[in-house]
């Protein structure tokens, strides 16, 4: 029987391009997921090179490499300096970081990652993890889980989704917050607005915003100068925090400039357009479609 594919690595050959990978330099990919980008990574570092690959999901473990130069860390990227001290890296010439969920997650129905199957209300990345969808859908308040949908899903009708949540509660699968929210979602929009919903829970669950955060501004601390920062984002949350951080070297995007005017920013910004997949990439693997590719390159050399 055919091994379902654990994940396909979004704009692969151009992530790894903008990393300018050194033979013998330090790498961190903070989602190893399936391991394609550390793979490509590891192709192209000589004997003297390094590569770390960190994983909240401890069922990447089976994807680790075998590699003496490889080292599989298991744990949430928002450590990422935490780790790399306890591995004895000081620092490092590259981070990559591709923020999408990976076919795992969704092929593995009892995650409840996706309302294409009924299952237990999970969603949590790290399963050692405490708090879970359903702990979020039958214990936060009317008000509080309106903003989650508002915030984090773009949901308009936030304040009467969450409504019909709490008035449909308890709940404890998929099948049933779908069955609650159905009513008041148009037919034609039903699917996109679900994928909204579910995107929501699984960031609130998560926490991702704020670990991306932190990852962001960590990237500062162990970079080496004219080390790459490259990062891969899947919707305009994620996105919008990227793009200010290497614009600016903060998450609010706030310029902060000199005595002659000049933006202080201790990046630079490698590709000032965004990349995302062509159409023949989207056609291999239609999940990359909403991905969008940024590099960022350490100039200045105050850690």
């Amino acid at each position: 029987m055919e091994q379902p594919v654990y994940h396909i690595p979004a704009l692969l050959a151009e992530s790894i391009q903008g990393l300018a990978i050194k033979p013998d330099g330090i790498y961190v990919d903070v989602t190893f997921g399936g391991g394609g980008h550390s793979r490509a990574i590891l192709e192209r570092l000589g004997p003297d090179g390094r590569l770390v690959g960190m994983d909240q999901d401890m069922d990447a473990i089976v994807n680790r490499l075998p590699d003496a130069r490889f080292t599989f860390a298991h744990g949430n990227f928002a450590y990422l300096k935490n780790f790399l001290r306890y591995y004895g890296i000081e620092g490092v010439d590259g981070i990559l970081a591709d923020l999408g969920v990976s076919f795992h997650h969704f092929d593995s129905v009892d995650r409840g990652f996706t309302f294409r199957a009924d299952a237990p209300l999970d969603m949590r990345m790290n399963r050692n993890a405490s708090f879970s969808a359903r702990d979020l859908l039958n214990t936060y308040s009317e008000e509080r889980l309106a903003d989650v949908l508002y915030l984090y899903g773009e949901l308009r009708q936030s304040r009467r989704l969450a409504a019909a949540i709490v008035k449909s509660r308890p709940l404890s699968t998929t099948g049933e917050l779908v069955n609650a929210v159905r009513p008041l979602l148009k037919a034609s929009q039903e699917k996109k607005e679900l994928s909204m919903v579910f995107q929501a829970l699984r960031i609130e669950v998560n926490g991702e915003l704020d670990a991306l955060r932190k990852l962001l501004c960590q990237s500062l601390e162990v970079l080496n100068p004219g080390g790459r920062l490259a990062v891969i984002t899947y919707h305009s949350l994620e996105d919008r925090l990227v793009k200010n951080f290497m614009r600016t070297g903060n998450v609010e995007g706030k310029q902060e400039k000199d005595f002659y005017g000049r933006v202080n920013c201790p990046l630079r910004v490698v590709n000032n357009k965004v990349i995302a997949p062509d159409a023949a990439e989207v056609e291999r693997n239609p999940r990359s479609r909403s991905a969008k590719l940024r590099v960022a390159e350490l100039v200045s050399t105050d850690k």
